[in-house]
């Protein structure tokens, strides 16, 4: 019998670099800038550049997925 994985709708990290989403409905925008460290139970931090002050962070990569793209 030959067994295949079922796909997953989780992006590779790296796919997300350069593009833009927004911290919720209605906080500021950020672009995601670059894959940091693989953290215990499967996430990871990203590195991201708030838009509106320049700001360079780590965010979480589980909660980017959460937030809505940046059109």
């Amino acid at each position: 019998m030959n067994q295949h994985r079922a796909p997953s709708f989780v992006p590779e990290p790296q796919t997300l670099i350069g593009t833009s989403r927004r911290f919720g409905p209605f906080g500021p925008a950020y672009e995601i800038i670059g894959v940091g460290e693989e953290e215990g139970g499967g996430d990871r931090w990203m590195r991201i550049r708030v838009l509106e002050s320049g700001e360079v962070v780590d965010y979480k990569f589980s909660d980017i997925l959460d937030d809505p793209k940046e059109r």
